[in-house]
């Protein structure tokens, strides 16, 4: 997709989403949205394409750094919890809860009990949050291994990208198989029905960004909705199969 094709579609879904938070502040709703995915994956920029136009008054986008002493001494969800959205807002984490499932798991800042405890419990928790009327969305942006390096290599050489740069993205091309195997457990383990993983094929930036918010967008009721453009392209945004990662719809 050209430049301008790509700013006149994402207008034409910015608007929507603006018709989408009205219709949240008049109904006392509340939405949650989780992003995962690689490093590298396009999170950032997602996020910010989604909340650009919206306001700040009812949008909260949470990235929690490393826990405290405290925090690691509490429930886990504990932290999380406390960001939770309250009526009329939409929240948009940042990385989440499944942290345990990934880099902690994988760099090993959990251990095998926690581990295993968090999987255990977390569709039940997530169950509570539905049944207390959020409604919760699992995003995970999904790149091949190749993508991800261009881009690290980028974050390198950009002096206005070298924040995103850690020594956790450093290793993500080193742990890309360990990743992939904890990535396959957690939708496996954590793929339910009150709250289902929808997998975005991010290689393209731009496509992900757009079909993500379609799909957001497609999912919710509001008023004065434009379905015209609201179809996302169903070979890049779709609910997680385990047969998708045989077939390579989901990066091995």
């Amino acid at each position: 997709m050209d430049e301008l094709a790509y700013q006149h579609t994402l207008r034409l879904l910015q608007i929507e989403l603006v018709k989408l938070q009205k219709s949240i502040i008049k109904n006392n709703e509340k939405i949650l949205i989780i992003f995962e995915g690689r490093d590298a994956g396009g999170k950032d920029g997602t996020i910010k394409r989604v909340v650009e136009h919206l306001s700040p008054r009812e949008t909260r986008v949470v990235a929690l750094g490393k826990p405290s002493d405290r925090e690691l001494s509490s429930w886990y969800f504990q932290r999380y919890t406390a960001h939770l959205p309250s009526a009329q807002e939409m929240v948009l984490f940042n990385r989440s809860w499944y942290n345990r499932a990934g880099v902690e798991r994988v760099m090993k800042f959990c251990s095998k009990a926690e581990y295993q405890e968090f999987l255990d419990t977390v569709p039940s928790y997530e169950q509570m949050l539905v049944k207390s009327g959020i409604k919760l969305f699992k995003y995970y942006l999904d790149i091949e291994k190749d993508e991800q390096a261009k881009r690290l290599k980028s974050r390198e050489n950009d002096p206005l990208k070298q924040w995103k740069m850690s020594p956790i993205d450093k290793e993500a091309q080193h742990y890309w198989n360990d990743y992939s195997t904890a990535r396959n457990v957690m939708f496996a383990r954590t793929h339910h029905l009150s709250a289902p993983w929808t997998v975005v094929r991010a290689n393209d930036k731009k496509a992900a960004r757009l079909n993500l918010i379609k799909d957001l967008l497609f999912r919710l009721d509001y008023h004065n909705k434009d379905e015209n453009h609201l179809l996302p392209d169903t070979t890049i945004v779709f609910n997680y199969e385990e047969s998708y990662i045989k077939n390579g719809m989901i990066a091995k």
